[in-house]
């Protein structure tokens, strides 16, 4: 068994489509309009059908799963989603783990959490 995708819910699927390519360059592998692959694995799915499907109230900002990058040149990242194109609100905007990782976590449009930190090897 593998884990084929990552599958997270999204309120507008046009604003998101261009949040994961224009900061993350994930390109659309499938377009199934309220259900979209992108590359790298992340499934989009429009947030009303998977409050439909599961018959649950959706909670963003609920912390408890994050989508993890990583970026050899964090700093010119990190100036990137200042650019006003982004309107990120961050949970810490730069932090240096004990171990020498460097790190900044935001929200994507939806209140996903995300983390993109130096590679580790």
């Amino acid at each position: 068994m593998r884990l084929r995708n990552v599958l997270i819910a999204v309120s507008d699927m046009e604003k998101s489509i261009k949040f994961y390519r224009d900061l993350f360059g994930l390109q659309v592998i499938l377009d199934q309009g309220g259900n979209v692959i992108l590359s790298e694995g992340l499934v989009l799915q429009d947030a009303g059908i998977w409050k439909d499907f599961l018959k649950k109230d959706l909670i963003p900002k609920n912390n408890m799963a994050e989508l993890y990058f990583e970026e050899k040149d964090l700093e010119a990242f990190v100036k990137r989603l200042e650019e006003p194109d982004f309107d990120i609100e961050y949970v810490n905007k730069w932090m240096e783990h004990s171990w020498g990782q460097k790190v900044v976590r935001f929200y994507d449009p939806d209140g996903n959490l995300i983390e993109v930190g130096t590679p580790m090897n």
